[in-house]
């Protein structure tokens, strides 16, 4: 790494530009960089580091001008010569997330639930950005929806997050009185909601993440109430990451047609569908690389 290169970045930025030239010159792993600040009493998720160098996050607050001060310091680097790259924030167009009324028939019930759980329902779950989502349900000895278990795996936009508000949407003719929640990695199980064929509720974190934080939680929800299962989807009300669906059947129900679907809405025609076979375990599984508004998920054709 040249003197020059790493001049011109500090004299012309932009600022990610700057701080990624000057770890390449120190030749410093984030983790390494990460240690050192910590000893400075300047604790930072690597993530943010990682982000910070290249440009997906904009350092922002009082918090995060001290840990830039300390990269200064750690990087050899004269005062003020990242901080004055900073500059203001640009605010990015704010883009409304799709509602539940849109995406469900459920989803008037469903606001109306999470209404009791928060003051703007439409503001739900927009303090993390889901990276990747699984999800396995278990179909019964009749074609009933027996459980489905969810793995996410989320960051934090903001510091400060304690929850994640998960949504059911039991099968017709089910009992959702009769439904249940229960937490597995990384959370527990806070207040629950039910109307209809709907259910809301808390999943709460072991503790409170830091912005641009990771974290895993898991849950599973347990039913089997419904009638046949007419498949499973997945409500997105914003871009997401990568989602695999897996459909476990018995050989005592096993539905004449699998399909991985795509589509605008619940319980309507799918935009895209391409049909599934299923493992010798009886297993249908359905990927989906990236996910936009809309839903995704498996639909299932019975005799």
């Amino acid at each position: 790494m040249s003197v020059d290169e790493l001049g011109d970045a500090l004299r012309y930025g932009p600022f990610h530009r700057a701080l990624r030239v000057a770890i390449d010159r120190r030749g410093l792993s984030l983790s390494r960089l990460r240690a050192h600040l910590a000893r400075l009493d300047l604790p930072v998720a690597e993530s943010t580091l990682s982000y910070w160098q290249r440009g997906m996050r904009h350092p922002d607050g009082p918090r995060a001008f001290a840990v830039i001060r300390g990269l200064e310091t750690v990087l050899g680097l004269a005062p003020d010569s990242l901080a004055t790259l900073v500059g203001p924030r640009e605010q990015p167009r704010r883009v409304t997330a799709t509602t539940f009324v849109e995406l469900s028939p459920l989803g008037p019930t469903t606001t109306e639930l999470l209404a009791s759980l928060l003051d703007d329902p439409g503001s739900c779950n927009a303090g993390v950005e889901v990276a990747l989502t699984q999800e396995r349900v278990v179909l019964g000895h009749r074609g009933q929806q027996q459980d489905v278990t969810t793995r996410i795996v989320l960051t934090a936009r903001k510091p400060g997050v304690t929850r994640y508000l998960g949504i059911y949407h039991g099968d017709d003719n089910c009992d959702i009185s009769t439904a249940s929640v229960v937490g597995g990695d990384g959370c527990r199980i806070g207040r629950v909601r039910r109307a209809d064929r709907s259910m809301v509720f808390e999943l709460l974190f072991d503790r409170s993440l830091d912005q641009d934080e990771t974290a895993v939680v898991s849950y599973t929800v347990n039913d089997g109430s419904g009638t046949p299962c007419p498949g499973y989807t997945r409500m997105f009300r914003d871009g997401a990451g990568p989602y695999l669906l897996q459909v476990a059947m018995t050989a005592q129900a096993l539905p004449s047609r699998c399909s991985r679907v795509l589509g605008t809405r619940e319980h309507q025609p799918p935009v895209e569908a391409t049909e599934l076979i299923c493992d010798r375990a009886l297993v249908a599984s359905a990927y989906f690389p990236v996910t936009n508004r809309g839903v995704a998920g498996i639909a299932l054709e019975w005799c």
